[in-house]
């Protein structure tokens, strides 16, 4: 008979977590699990325990209760568990003085690697950074957004399975920004597994097969996008903007909140409320519709907005 406890096939997975810090807890009884391939977003306000959570994953941080498997292994801190896994941290982790791939061979090193197999890689993460006529360059002398490019390329350098990415868009530049969402996307199509915390919901919205929801260390929903907006934010918001205010007995009748010359409506299926608009004979000089998304989500999960969190 096998006693041993049954282990997941999902590549991470979180049962339980909880961490303290003092009186404050910073992560209470969070569960959740990444499957192999998927980008998992962890989504939530400054605070949330987003970057608490993923410092437990790989070992940095022991976790005061719960429990946590890397590839099905219960302690990231062993090292044949660490060389499975990737971790860009919120806080570049670079050396300024070094050129670019100094410190790439410097990671890598890390890892073992040496030789032909360790200049193939420096190859690669500089291309795949955009960084390659850089090389040589200091990193003193790059932008923050290069910064962030490079940050990232220094965790791939040992071909991880599982990649943690914390925050790893903080303050770049839109050509950066799309440059490391593209790397994302294909490091996703070659099969990595990418745990992502965020608390930019476009970025969530673009990268993750599914998402938890975190406030306050407390785990408040996860799914599929298009689920949590089916359950949560299935309404759509219509602004009308009339060329006049209508009559009185018109505007009295009319569905939503009229605020000078716009209507605002909210519906199930915007088009259809458009439709039944036409009998009020309205003289209409704009529609933006304005889909649910997951602020709205978080809006009808804690009564707030998550940027005003």
């Amino acid at each position: 008979m096998n006693l041993q406890p049954e282990r997941s096939s999902d590549p991470i997975v979180a049962k339980g977590l909880t961490k303290r810090f003092g009186n404050r807890v910073a992560v209470s009884d969070l569960s959740f699990s990444a499957r192999a391939g998927e980008t998992f977003g962890l989504l939530g306000p400054n605070g949330a325990g987003k970057s608490t959570t993923i410092r437990m994953l790989v070992g940095s941080l022991n976790p005061d209760e719960g429990t946590i498997e890397i590839d099905g292994r219960t302690d990231p801190t062993r090292p044949e568990v660490k060389r499975s896994l990737g971790y860009v941290p919120q806080e570049i982790a670079l050396y300024d003085e070094l050129t670019a791939e100094e410190n790439l061979a410097f990671f890598a090193r890390l890892h073992g690697l040496s030789g032909k197999r360790l200049s193939e890689r420096i190859d690669f993460a500089l291309e795949f950074a955009g960084l390659n006529d850089r090389r040589k360059d200091r990193v003193a002398t790059f932008s923050g957004g290069m910064k962030r490019r490079l940050n990232l390329v220094t965790a791939l350098m040992h071909e991880p399975r599982a990649l943690f990415l914390d925050e790893p868009t903080v303050g770049v530049d839109p050509q950066s920004r799309a440059h490391i969402f593209e790397n994302i996307e294909t490091l996703r199509s070659n099969g990595t597994t990418i745990l992502y915390t965020t608390h930019e919901m476009e970025a969530a919205e673009r990268l993750c097969d599914r998402i938890a929801i975190l406030d306050h260390g407390r785990l408040l929903a996860q799914d599929t996008v298009d689920a949590l907006l089916h359950a949560h934010g299935t309404l759509t918001r219509v602004a009308i903007e009339l060329r006049q205010v209508p009559p009185p007995a018109v505007a009295e009748a009319l569905p939503g909140e009229l605020t000078g010359t716009t209507l605002h409506v909210e519906a199930d299926d915007p088009f259809v409320m458009i439709g039944e608009l036409g009998r009020f004979d309205l003289d209409v000089a704009r529609i933006h519709v304005e889909r649910a998304n997951l602020e709205t989500v978080f809006l009808d999960l804690t009564g707030r907005r998550l940027r005003d969190s």
